[in-house]
């Protein structure tokens, strides 16, 4: 199970609000500090931290509770003398967050509960013989619809998806996926359509960047600022500094598998020639000889590595050398000391780390005085469909308001 999510900042209203919209805000302010609670909270202590009154307190919490978004969970000391009180603690019945990917060998599907933990995850194989996108969507539809019915049956609520797609979006509109031969696909529509009888609010994203959020809430305050590398079907990089994603002006960058690390090099599919993705992808590293039906790829390149076959260990070689020009650049660039590989290549990590270390470690001038860290993720593959669906909860987690409004349309406290 992956560590929960990481808490919302209770610090960005510290007062209780003074408006209109006192009620929702007010909810939030509460809501916040039971997230960010290393303990079960009590409603004493809730008064205290928030400056709300007892009897609004005992409303928002009574409220939330109503709403399954919190739990009392037995008694709690919060070192006022007396007897102990109950703790509230976020629940883990009620909303829950789907997350999609399409990845280098397959296709994933996860449920997220409220309080992060990973609930249902699936993963079906494919080669993509058909890699249109009404085909993929499709299949990803039937998963997207067992998963639906795992969350119910665990007592849980999808309220929303977002789907991991491996290029650059925009507004949904997965602009180029060169490996998958799309090209301006409106995958959000398409998904949407294939799962209108889940009426559910679809979002799609990177999955590079999804994958690092997944990496940052699941580093429990540890880790804020670092570069993740996702090799697939393409390379990407989700940049987080200070705590932050950077998407760029139009949620755009991070496609470090189109920086160029040999100007003369091989021609790239995006048209360029030279581009990390022709070294250090997948294909790339497998050459000629394709992966065997019904193996994925990086299990043949493991099989082959560990045989000790010359060629898949040049391959893996030149590979780690490519990635650590082209990180050393970005690393120059963006004074980050933290390098996380993820996607298929948390799997080959081993015969990466050496190469793309040795190059960062020459061409990288803070090195000598600070050292850059390159390592696997910790989600590893599922980094992209968990961080899909941690993005997905988080909707309910940042607004509670909203989900409150849907599960109880009447209640106006």
């Amino acid at each position: 199970m992956t560590p929960p999510i990481r808490p919302s900042s209770p610090q960005s209203r510290v007062e209780p609000a003074r408006q209109e919209s006192l009620r929702t805000l007010n909810i939030e302010l509460v809501f916040r500090h039971i997230l960010a609670a290393a303990r079960p909270i009590s409603r004493t202590e809730l008064a205290s931290v928030t400056g709300l009154t007892r009897p609004t307190i005992t409303r928002i919490v009574e409220e939330l509770i109503a709403g399954q978004l919190v739990s009392e969970v037995g008694y709690t000391h919060d070192g006022r003398a007396g007897r102990p009180r109950v703790g509230l603690t976020v629940s883990d019945k009620g909303p829950a967050g789907l997350g999609l990917d399409i990845r280098a060998d397959g296709l994933a599907a996860c449920i997220v509960d409220l309080t992060g933990t990973l609930r249902h995850l699936a993963f079906t194989p494919t080669t993509y013989a058909d890699p249109t996108a009404p085909a993929v969507l499709a299949d990803l539809a039937r998963m997207a619809d067992a998963a639906v019915e795992a969350a119910a049956a665990a007592d849980l609520t999808v309220v929303t998806a977002t789907l991991a797609v491996p290029g650059p979006v925009d507004s949904g509109l997965v602009r180029s996926a060169p490996v998958l031969g799309w090209r301006n696909v409106d995958a959000g529509a398409l998904l949407r359509e294939a799962t209108a009888h889940l009426d559910l609010p679809i979002t799609v994203d990177n999955e590079a960047n999804l994958a690092a959020l997944g990496e940052l809430y699941a580093s429990d305050n540890t880790l804020s600022s670092f570069v993740y590398v996702s090799g697939g079907l393409g390379i990407g990089a989700g940049i987080v500094l200070d705590g932050r994603l950077m998407r760029g002006m139009r949620g755009w960058s991070g496609e470090l598998g189109h920086v160029t690390v040999y100007p003369d090099g091989r021609p790239c599919p995006c048209g360029s020639q030279g581009c990390l993705q022709t070294y250090a992808s997948l294909e790339a590293i497998l050459g000629d000889e394709p992966a065997p039906a019904g193996t994925t790829p990086e299990t043949a390149i493991t099989i082959r590595a560990e045989s000790g076959q010359p060629e898949t260990l040049a391959a893996l070689d030149t590979a780690g050398t490519a990635l650590g020009v082209a990180l050393s650049d970005t690393l120059n660039i963006l004074d980050s000391d933290t390098v996380l590989l993820g996607g298929s290549f948390a799997l080959l990590a081993s015969w990466l780390t050496d190469g793309a270390r040795d190059q960062i470690s020459r061409r990288v001038l803070t090195t000598d005085w600070a050292p850059v860290s390159v390592r696997p993720a910790l989600l590893g593959p599922d980094g992209a469909v968990i961080g899909a669906a941690l993005t997905s909860i988080d909707q309910i987690r940042q607004r509670p308001g909203i989900w409150l409004l849907r599960a109880a349309p009447s209640n106006h406290a």
